[in-house]
């Protein structure tokens, strides 16, 4: 990937974000957002990857009405940006939300000590559910750091601190980034 695509991938799935937000008014889409933008080199074709919230019937349903919904997108974005082309654009559906779901549930079971549940499918629920992580045995004791007592000692002033060095204050060179001594030999 170059810069160039990078910024392009950016500014397309900020684009495409705000006109789902805004602009497109499909039903089916519900809860979808752009996670990101994948452009070839020569920006002809562009992965849109939506992550969407609900069953797997739902999350089809709003991926065939985004890629229903991509010519208007592309007209807008035509209208919107400043590039020489707008690439062709194909929806993916991002899944990585799921799998990290899955991963959560499957390491809650764990702790709760059944790996009953690990041969299951994915289940209704796609989002897992924030829940207080209680302290286990083995955890590391949370003890609230010691703050470090007050120093007695100050720093000397900054004449001082030039004199102990040996130079100037400003590091021994002048404005003109070139040393005293060296000043002299040119003029």
């Amino acid at each position: 990937m170059t810069q160039r695509t990078d910024r392009v991938d950016e500014l397309l799935r900020q684009e495409i974000g705000q006109l789902l937000a805004r602009e497109v008014a499909d039903p089916r889409i519900g809860f979808a957002t752009i996670t990101d933008v994948e452009t070839t080199p020569d920006l002809r074709h562009a992965k849109v990857w939506v992550s969407v919230i609900g069953t797997d019937a739902e999350r089809n349903a709003a991926v065939a009405a985004l890629a229903h919904a991509v010519p208007f997108i592309r007209h807008e974005l035509g209208v919107r940006l400043r590039i020489k082309r707008i690439p062709d654009l194909h929806v993916r559906l991002d899944e990585t939300s799921e799998r990290g779901t899955r991963v959560l549930r499957l390491i809650n079971e764990l702790e709760a000590g059944s790996a009953a549940g690990a041969e299951d499918g994915p289940t209704e629920e796609v989002l897992p559910t924030p829940v207080a992580r209680l302290p286990h045995e083995g955890d590391a004791p949370v003890e609230p750091p010691i703050p470090e007592p007050p120093t007695s000692e100050r720093r000397p002033p900054r004449r001082q601190r030039a004199r102990q060095s040996g130079g100037h204050a400003g590091g021994g060179a002048g404005r003109d980034g070139g040393s005293r001594a060296s000043r002299k030999g040119r003029r």
